[in-house]
């Protein structure tokens, strides 16, 4: 298998030992899901699947963002408490993710559960001289780790303003650099607060993800992606606070999936062009909206529209009118998609292959289930 590689700008050869750790940066469950975060969740279980076809473990594990700012604002809109929101949002987005046919991830911690090793990981970074405090907060000290931007290969002022529109705050005051990052803060009065030895509080959001990829993957894992929307500053500054603190490194491989669009902007809570999972399920075929969605190179950024359900529709149509069972030659539907799919996650090219196999009477049963689509 070979997979384009965030750190390296290349693709490479993906050669895992035969037990594969994968983190996926997983929700923050103040909203339903919309279609940007189902492009990413599927281009990870397709990738687990084909992994457990090729006779790997897999143990992946994907992160809830049970505390964090957008979660504790949404909460005090509603009136609700935090978690009560979480817990909602979650039942939710877990239905909507089985009903696409997604594999549950092995582990999905919460960040909330994880408040002692966030501890720890801040401890060690003050200790080792990477971190700092000021007003009440600890701070990462970027100017210690020489390899800042080797995850997302930004020059300064491109990530001054990436920090800026992701809540970054490098004008905040109390920072040595501009792109030093929080660790730890003090809560507002109506937050959570958990105690600390350097005053009580609540972690940041990068700490978060650090600690909980280490504690269930240990301190260097094969494969660790998301949207990429999050190459930086969220993984450029995983990767910072977690080497600095282990010297070795966090990340072999790095996985980042293009940006669902509609209207012309990427879909964003913030901005409110979404089109939610849920509402699709409403009228469509699970099997349909995930179809759809897999017409699209995991790499690419695309723009959605309405029209695009209907072609995948046909599609399945065609696939299920196919011939059945392994005596109709299935196994050439299998042996294409693997192809297709050790070379960069090409899905697309996978779905034209099953096409052509449809269209010349040949079965599709076996391509199409390494795909996730029940027939």
């Amino acid at each position: 298998m070979r997979l384009f590689d965030t750190a390296r700008q290349a693709v490479v050869p993906f050669p895992p030992a035969r037990t594969v750790t994968v983190y996926t940066c997983g929700i923050t469950p103040y909203d339903s899901a919309h279609l940007g975060h189902a492009a990413v969740y599927l281009t990870f279980d397709v990738l687990k699947r084909r992994l457990l076809d090729g006779g790997y473990q897999v143990r992946c594990v994907r992160n809830v963002t049970d505390v964090d700012d957008d979660i504790l604002r949404k909460a005090r809109e509603l009136g609700v408490h935090y978690l009560d929101l979480a817990a909602e949002e979650m039942t939710r987005f877990d239905a909507e993710m089985s009903a696409l046919g997604l594999l549950s991830p092995d582990v999905e911690p919460r960040a909330t559960s994880a408040i002692p090793d966030i501890l720890a990981l801040v401890g060690a970074a003050l200790d080792t001289g990477h971190a700092y405090r000021s007003e009440g907060a600890v701070y990462f000290d970027v100017t210690t780790f020489r390899d800042f931007g080797k995850v997302s290969h930004l020059s300064e002022d491109e990530m001054l303003v990436l920090a800026a529109e992701q809540g970054g705050n490098p004008g905040d005051p109390a920072k040595r650099h501009p792109l030093d990052f929080v660790l730890w803060q003090p809560s507002l009065p109506d937050e959570p607060a958990w105690e600390s030895r350097w005053g009580p509080g609540r972690p940041g959001w990068h700490v978060e993800c650090s600690a909980l990829a280490m504690r269930e993957l240990g301190p260097t894992i094969d494969l660790h992606g998301g949207g990429r929307d999050l190459v930086f500053p969220h993984h450029e500054c995983e990767t910072a606070q977690s080497e600095s603190v282990t010297g070795r490194q966090f990340v072999r491989h790095w996985l980042h999936v293009g940006l669902v669009g509609l209207g012309g902007q990427k879909m964003s809570k913030s901005i409110g062009n979404l089109v939610f999972v849920g509402d699709l399920l409403k009228n469509w075929d699970p099997m349909v909206v995930r179809l759809a969605l897999l017409a699209h190179h995991y790499r690419s950024d695309w723009e959605w529209d309405d029209a695009q359900l209907q072609p995948a529709a046909e599609r399945l149509e065609r696939w299920s009118h196919a011939p059945r069972g392994a005596t109709s030659g299935e196994g050439r539907s299998l042996a294409a998609v693997r192809a297709r799919l050790d070379d960069d996650l090409d899905v697309p090219g996978a779905l034209e292959e099953l096409d052509e196999l449809a269209a010349a009477g040949t079965s599709v049963d076996a391509g199409a289930a390494l795909l996730g689509i029940s027939l």
